[in-house]
């Protein structure tokens, strides 16, 4: 990978060995040869355009449902949070969001736009990029059930706008043009001026009760498999608790695995191969990971 490559302006920028344990939900994360938050989409293009044609591209917002391992990533990660931040009302029923927006600010100015459904946005955590990368979810709401169009970036920086028919969007899952990523996306919703802030409170809360908020998880682990639930499947063959190292199932909810302080992600992408091997001995069932592991091992 030539690194050399990089103009002195975005040179000095580019941070190089980054620990990866710093930009995810589960702290854990070897170094990244390179890490890059941009400016703007020029910047953006200006950076993509100097990487060498081989050098590996990673994309990350608030680094939930993502397992780094603990050898690191080779080539650049980019991280959008905070950067692609646009938000603003197109019309009466659309929006325009960028993708670097966490999913609980879009929830809480659709509510003081009086638009829904969007409160259950409030209830993913990570930010629109990675919602329309896996079609997240949450409180039986999708994300690409609102999406009209999006805007990306490929690879030489050029940038398209693309209607929401040239990707297909199932559970969890969304296919369409390669080697592009989004920078935000057009939404639609309807007019909803009853809904309130009290809504998301009440959802929040909910979630509050039923999720380990607050511990250092990736949100859930595993897709509900057709008409069950990965949770029940995992706490019934008993392996609420059960840890490796300093990873834990959740006891307040197993399809949550936790980072007690002192986890590796060997130890985490232990248990979740633990947890499908179990779950598959006394059930029946193969369990299909939601989080993305990615990285080098030891």
């Amino acid at each position: 990978m030539n690194t050399l490559a990089l103009p002195p302006d975005l040179a000095t920028r580019v941070r190089r060995d980054e620990p990866m344990s710093k930009h995810t939900s589960w702290h854990v994360g070897g170094p990244a040869d390179l890490f890059f938050r941009p400016l703007d989409a020029d910047d953006l293009a200006a950076f993509l355009r100097s990487l060498a044609p081989d050098t590996p591209v990673m994309w990350i917002g608030l680094g939930s449902n993502l397992l780094v391992r603990d050898g690191g990533i080779r080539g650049a990660v980019i991280e959008t949070h905070g950067v692609f931040d646009e938000l603003e009302r197109l019309g009466e029923t659309e929006i325009r969001c960028g993708s670097g927006v966490a999913c609980a600010k879009l929830a809480k100015q659709c509510i003081k736009w009086g638009l829904g459904p969007a409160e259950f946005f409030a209830g993913i955590p990570g930010t629109l990029g990675g919602a329309l990368a896996m079609n997240a979810g949450a409180f039986g709401g999708e994300t690409w059930r609102h999406v009209l169009g999006v805007t990306t970036i490929d690879r030489s920086g050029v940038q398209r706008e693309r209607p929401a028919s040239d990707y297909v969007a199932t559970y969890r899952h969304v296919s369409g043009p390669a080697n592009e990523w989004f920078l935000g996306a057009r939404l639609t919703f309807e007019l909803r001026p009853g809904v309130s802030h009290e809504d998301i409170r009440l959802l929040l809360a909910r979630r509050k009760a039923t999720q380990p908020i607050g511990e250092w998880s990736c949100g859930s682990v595993f897709t509900n498999p057709p008409g069950d639930h990965a949770a029940r499947l995992i706490d019934t063959a008993g392996l609420k608790g059960h840890r490796i190292g300093g990873a834990r199932v959740s006891e307040m909810h197993a399809n949550f695995i936790v980072n007690d302080g002192t986890a590796s992600a060997a130890d985490i992408e232990q248990l979740i191969g633990h947890v499908m091997t179990t779950v598959e001995r006394v059930h029946g069932v193969q369990l299909k990971p939601e989080v993305r592991t990615v990285g080098a091992g030891r």
